[in-house]
Order: structure tokens, then sequence, then C-alpha cells
């Protein structure tokens, strides 16, 4: 608007100041740096904004995916059994080296009867009594001893006490050990079953406990 048409008349504000007087000392002029900071706080504020956002992604994915614990398990020992050795084989055109087998058992040689007949006397006095609760069983004696050559000889039930002998017994007279024996051999009787007793009757007398095995 030029001076021509401003409306209003001059005062004292229209008036040129002198020179070096303060113009407009109501408000100070504003210098470069007040200008200028509040640009640079805002660039500082968004500038600390950014890096705490980036922070805390990288937070959040680290925990989303955390690092495997490794396994604390010791690692299998090898075995400490050592490998089975070998056994060497034999050459094949050897044969194979044979165990001795240990000796057999002694057993006592089984008397002749033969020899022990011919040393009886076949004529003596010989009873089988049947003491074994078996029927029969003197009759088998019997008859084995008379098929060997015995030509006196009587069966029957033996009538004393049965805790008399709790075994198969020959009893004997004297000098009558000779026929005893065969007569024990025939019978399948054995030698320390054999005794010399007085004896009432007979001169050989055989008292059956159990089933006979006669020889023969």
């Amino acid at each position: 608007m030029t001076k021509s048409r401003y409306p209003y008349a001059p005062d004292e504000f229209d008036a040129p100041a002198p020179q070096g007087a303060p113009v407009g000392v109501h408000r100070t002029p504003r210098s470069g740096w007040s200008k200028t900071w509040p640009f640079l706080l805002v660039a500082v504020v968004f500038a600390g904004l950014a890096y705490g956002g980036v922070a805390l992604l990288s937070d959040n994915g680290a925990t989303d995916n955390p690092p495997q614990a490794q396994s604390t398990d010791p690692a299998p020992e090898e075995s400490a059994t050592p490998p089975a050795e070998e056994t060497e084989e034999p050459p094949a055109d050897e044969p194979p080296a044979q165990e001795e087998e240990p000796p057999a058992d002694e057993t006592p040689e089984t008397p002749d009867l033969a020899s022990l007949m011919a040393a009886a006397d076949p004529s003596a006095y010989v009873r089988v009594l049947n003491a074994s609760g078996i029927g029969g069983e003197a009759g088998k004696g019997r008859d084995a001893l008379s098929g060997q050559g015995f030509t006196n000889v009587e069966a029957a039930d033996y009538e004393g006490s049965p805790d008399d002998v709790s075994a198969t017994t020959v009893w004997y007279a004297e000098d009558r050990s000779d026929s005893a024996a065969a007569v024990a051999a025939i019978l399948g009787i054995p030698a320390e079953q054999v005794s010399q007793q007085p004896l009432r009757s007979g001169d050989v007398v055989v008292i059956v406990k159990s089933e006979l095995s006669p020889v023969g």
C-alpha cells in the first residue's frame, strides 16, 4: 500500500528512528541457532525411535528361535571285550586227537560157578525159606539149586520173626562154607550176606526177603 492511499494520519510511529536507536524493542530478533535446534531435536528423537524399534525386532527374533542345547550325553564307549581268539584247527591230513577214556571202575570178578560146585557138597541139606511175602520165591530158589546139581533141597515159608533179617541172607553151619558160597552164587546173593550161624536143622539155610534172581 502506498503512502498516498494510507487512510490514517501520520503519527510518532511513522517517524524514522534516529541512527543507532533500537527498533522493535518489544521483541528480540531471533538468532540462527534458535531457528535450527528444533529441527535437530526432532531428527535425534526420530533416530532414537528407529534404533529402539530395530533392537526390539532383533530381540523378538532371537526369542522365537532359541539356540538348541548341545547334547551332554557321553559318546558311546567302545566295547572293552577283546575279540575272541581264533583257534587253530589241526591239519586236514592229521586225524583229531582222541580223548583218553577214564578207566572203568573195577568190579569184583564173578566167582566161577563150576569151581564153587566142585568145592561144595551137592548132598548138603539146603533149606530155602520164603520171608518176602511174594508167593513162589522159595520154590524158585529150590528149582535153581536143583538145576545146578544140589540134590537135597527143601522149600518152605519162614516161621521166625520177619525182623530177624532185613535182606536175603544165607546162613550155614560149621564146615559148610563152600556149599554156602555155591548156593549164594546160584541164587545171585552177594557174598557179604553170607555168614556162619548155629543152625538147628540143615547145613545151609536161605532166608528170602525179596525177589530172587538166579543165574542160568
